[in-house]
């Protein structure tokens, strides 16, 4: 397989690319944003007009000498404007008092807020800044995900069923459409050619537990694969092709693990047309949360010093010191508290507890 050279997308340039890191939060319309500002507005200016009505005492006004509702009102909207005609002045040492500790204040939100677009933009980038500054520094022994298409997806949602925390998962996507999908399954994105060294390390992968890569074109994985590799010589990193023929080239450019995509499909499809109950065995195995379920775990106290097949769930392979050792293989072996492995068994959820059955492939 040849390797392609990389060729700018649409609306990128030929030079440098900068990778941006996109925080799922919770978006504001438009609309929603100009109504809140007329309400906090509306509301200032309110409060404003009640003080001064409260305290009318305290005012004069130069043309009938009385304060009345509509003259709070007015004296509240020419105060917090800052045009202040003098017509309506405090005369009181109260009411000179709560013009300082109060209205003043007011007209400073007041302003803010007919200013608040470009406030909030800057307030925005800060919030931002601090936001992924604290996530950094909180950023140890996670998941990097390069590409969120269809296979990145399907990837994180085992990973979440399998108790890992949203928290700890970074994709790395330049699709704004996976983008988006990340932002919205709450997932931290980085926007970035996942083969530039750069946008991974704005990832953190030099200090990843584990990293997937599930770009879509064969060149692209490899391409990723080493470049993980470089930064991170001891993660795990498993990475999916579409042809068998590019599995050595990820082999050998660091990946632990291989998945060929269309030969795992066609199989699939293979099984399930010659044996359907099979292939739905198969399917049921594959999604989590229903039926039965494959599961990585450790050996339990009363399992220790049990052969395997003892075992009250379906013991398919014992991982003992870097070595896996498959239930075909000779008998003998007994399960120390060290060894994890992986089983068959009934679906359960994060408590443990088992989930109600269902039809395979439903």
């Amino acid at each position: 397989m040849a390797l392609s050279k990389r060729v700018p997308g649409p609306g990128r340039s030929a030079g440098r690319m900068t990778a941006d890191v996109v925080l799922p939060h919770a978006t504001v319309g438009p609309v929603r944003a100009v109504v809140r500002r007329v309400l906090i507005a509306m509301a200032t200016l309110s409060g404003v007009a009640m003080v001064v009505w409260f305290d009318r005492g305290g005012y004069t006004d130069t043309s009938d000498g009385t304060v009345d509702l509509l003259d709070a009102f007015y004296y509240a909207t020419v105060s917090l404007s800052t045009t202040g005609y003098g017509d309506i002045t405090p005369v009181s040492d109260q009411a000179r008092l709560v013009n300082v500790l109060v209205i003043t204040p007011l007209r400073l939100l007041f302003l803010i807020i007919l200013v608040g677009t470009t406030l909030e933009v800057l307030t925005e980038r800060t919030r931002d800044q601090i936001r992924q500054n604290r996530w950094r520094s909180s950023l140890r022994q996670h998941t990097v995900v390069v590409g969120y298409g269809t296979k990145g997806r399907s990837a994180v949602r085992a990973l979440l069923d399998d108790g890992v925390d949203k928290a700890s998962i970074v994709a790395v996507d330049n699709d704004p459409e996976h983008i988006a999908d990340a932002g919205d399954d709450g997932i931290v994105a980085v926007v970035g050619d996942g083969t530039r060294a750069d946008v991974l390390r704005r990832a953190d992968v030099e200090h990843a537990k584990r990293v997937i890569v599930a770009v879509p074109r064969d060149d692209a994985a490899v391409l990723v694969t080493l470049t993980v590799r470089r930064n991170n010589p001891t993660a795990y990193v498993v990475a999916a092709v579409r042809e068998s023929e590019n599995a050595p080239l990820l082999r050998e450019g660091g990946a632990d693990g291989v998945v060929v995509s269309s030969e795992a499909a066609g199989r699939l499809l293979g099984v399930a047309a010659t044996s359907p109950a099979t292939g739905g065995i198969f399917e049921d195995l594959l999604v989590p949360g229903s039926g039965l379920e494959l599961s990585e775990r450790d050996v339990t106290r009363e399992e220790v010093g049990l052969a395997p097949r003892a075992c009250n769930d379906l013991v398919i392979a014992v991982l003992r010191d870097g070595q896996t050792t498959l239930f075909t293989e000779p008998a003998g072996i007994k399960l120390r508290r060290s060894d994890r492995i992986v089983v068959v068994r009934g679906a359960v959820d994060r408590s443990g507890r088992p989930l109600a059955p269902t039809e395979p492939g439903s």
